[in-house]
């Protein structure tokens, strides 16, 4: 599992693990491997079709959490069945969470003891309300259940995954940021990432790169597919079919900060807007060197959680 050296950075590490030293041309986009960082199983989605999926869109591996009623011991089996495609995250979301009740830290530590998993799935901090989807979450970073989930990956060396939308969050912004910077400050040899890309633009992401080097960003809705189909304030990544000019350089800049993901989480996701958005980055990540593109599509992902490498 990644863990930064003493007295290095992210960066350094990363660079020498894949030999990024010179950028070469674009690849083919048929011949970039891809691992999904984060998606979620619901009861409603029938296991074997996501396997189905990853081989339609092509995609070697995805770490999966569950969700809804699927159990631990449900999603533990299917990665059993496929142990080369899918890699279980321990689940951090649901009701006894929301109320910090009892029940969360026992759930929780219930399924650290579970060898098979081999990541944690992201910590809700400020996530808006959306339908039957999900509820409102409003729990500060140095919130005790937080803290716990957080001394759970530092002890077994997992990337630790932050759910914050900045843009969304309106009056909580700037103190839920403040809180989460010096949670980053705190803990400079653990690597963040924080999913959908946060809800931030590109020059608050230099910043935050600049100032956080063990601070990496999840594209998972960062594009116009899901934008157009949740109403949310994603980020937009593209400038119609192709990676926009400002994020193509801070990608090239720090390859090293960013990790492909979707985050499929309801049934309607496991389908069509799947395949769309595989498609869609597949184009993107052909446009970037090559050495970049392999590292956002699955070479970060196979450092941070030590996953073998993406065929």
């Amino acid at each position: 599992m990644l863990r930064l050296r003493p007295h290095a950075t992210l960066r350094r590490w990363l660079l020498a693990g894949l030999a990024w030293a010179a950028l070469s041309p674009a690849v083919p986009a048929a011949q970039i491997p891809v691992i999904d960082a984060h998606s979620q199983l619901a009861d409603e989605v029938a296991p074997e079709q996501v396997i189905r999926l990853m081989n339609q869109a092509g995609v070697a591996h995805t770490i999966l959490a569950a969700r809804g009623r699927t159990t631990p011991e449900a999603l533990i089996a299917f990665a059993r069945r496929h142990p080369a495609r899918i890699t279980p995250a321990v689940r951090t979301e649901g009701r006894a969470y929301a109320g910090d009740a009892p029940e969360y830290y026992r759930e929780l530590e219930r399924q650290l003891k579970m060898p098979e998993f081999g990541a944690i799935a992201e910590v809700l901090m400020w996530q808006a309300a959306k339908g039957r989807l999900a509820p409102q979450i409003v729990v500060a970073p140095d919130d005790r259940r937080v803290q716990v989930a957080l001394g759970a990956t530092i002890e077994r060396g997992w990337p630790f995954i932050a759910h914050i939308e900045f843009a969304a969050a309106g009056a909580d912004r700037e103190p839920f940021m403040a809180k989460f910077r010096a949670m980053l400050a705190a803990n400079p040899s653990i690597p963040f990432l924080l999913i959908h890309m946060g809800q931030i633009g590109p020059a608050e992401v230099r910043t935050l790169i600049e100032a956080h080097s063990n601070l990496l960003f999840l594209t998972s809705s960062a594009n116009p597919v899901a934008a157009a189909r949740s109403g949310q304030p994603w980020t937009n990544m593209f400038a119609g079919e192709h990676l926009a000019a400002e994020w193509k350089e801070l990608m090239i800049d720090f390859p090293e900060n960013f990790v492909l993901a979707f985050d499929n989480t309801a049934p309607e996701h496991w389908g069509e807007p799947y395949l769309r958005q595989t498609a869609l980055w597949r184009k993107a990540l052909a446009e970037l060197p090559t050495e970049v593109a392999h590292a956002v599509a699955h070479g970060n992902a196979e450092l941070l959680w030590g996953l073998p490498p993406a065929r």
